[in-house]
């Protein structure tokens, strides 16, 4: 990092002009957005759930062009292998040796279209990528260019050809957001906007890529009270003891909450993360992390209703 970096970069003013660069191409989604930085100033990585023609792909790409970064994306079908995501060793006969071709996870931010079209097999080659930044193959490892960033997809409606992300998978996603269709208002603008071009052709950087990894440090230095801190691990174990569950929140999921407090406390201009931070991120850090048993399932219960009844009943400390 640049030596007095911090003196020049003011954290609300990049974070602002980051939201409202995304939002320039993606209207009407302010507050998905805005969870979609929180993951990324908190080191993690987003499961984008929607239909599709909602914008996840232009999002993602609107992403990479305003950090400065590389973009790559990958169009995840059954016949997929774990090679073609991380890059495999090739011969080369000129010589006789064998030379390493990067896959497409070396990027900056990642597009896992589709995600759920994979085989488990495939989907696995990401567990190292997103846990640890880093491919190892053929017993060498190598690091991912940073910031990296993944954002999956993945299409609620559609089952047919599918394989349900295993629980690792969905446990390396710090939160799970939509963007939903536009309201009235916001898709007319979505048309007047497109008239002529894109309005992803004109969106220009707003930060650096170095600049991003300065912003994520100053996250981790937020403070967390240690009330706060108790404050996730009962709300997390509530949903151990919900008889519901047959697989409850993880230590992951516990500090991807802390993490993601630490970095909405920070982009409020606050150097402390606050209870309400907690409450605010609890359904889209935890939601997805939770597995109910077949009778809840099919009696209609949720995820997000099981951490919001957690929430209930979790006394909120002061």
């Amino acid at each position: 990092m640049t030596a007095g970096m911090g003196e020049a970069i003011d954290f609300a003013g990049t974070t602002r002009r980051l939201e409202e660069n995304l939002a320039g191409v993606i209207r009407g989604k302010d507050e998905s957005i805005r969870l979609l930085l929180i993951a990324l100033l908190a080191g993690g990585h987003v499961l984008l759930e929607d239909v599709p023609g909602t914008g996840k792909t232009t999002l993602a790409k609107s992403l990479a062009r305003s950090i400065a970064g590389s973009f790559r994306r990958i169009q995840f079908t059954p016949d997929l292998l774990p090679a073609d995501i991380t890059g495999s060793s090739y011969y080369n006969p000129r010589d006789g040796s064998f030379e390493f071709r990067e896959g497409p996870v070396f990027a900056n931010v990642l597009l896992a279209d589709e995600i759920n079209r994979t085989s488990p097999r495939t989907q696995s080659a990401l567990l190292e990528v997103m846990s640890e930044s880093q491919v190892t193959v053929e017993g060498i490892r190598r690091e991912l260019p940073q910031p990296f960033f993944v954002i999956a997809t993945q299409n609620p409606v559609e089952f047919h050809g599918t394989y349900p992300l295993p629980e690792a998978q969905l446990d390396r996603f710090t939160a799970r957001l939509t963007l939903g269709y536009p309201d009235l208002e916001h898709e007319i603008e979505i048309l007047y906007s497109q008239h002529e071009r894109h309005p992803y052709e004109a969106l220009t950087p707003a930060v650096t890529g170095e600049e991003v990894l300065w912003l994520q440090e100053q996250v981790r230095r937020v403070r967390v009270d240690r009330a706060v801190a108790e404050y996730i691990l009962r709300l997390v174990e509530t949903t151990r003891n919900d008889p519901r569950l047959r697989l409850a929140i993880s230590p992951r999921g516990s500090l991807a909450l802390y993490r993601t407090a630490q970095a909405v406390a920070r982009m409020d201009g606050r150097d402390h993360a606050l209870p309400e931070d907690v409450r605010t991120l609890a359904v889209p850090v935890l939601a997805h992390r939770v597995m109910l048993d077949t009778k809840a399932r099919y009696g209609g219960i949720m995820g997000q209703h099981v951490v919001e009844e957690a929430l209930e009943k979790t006394p909120v400390p002061r």
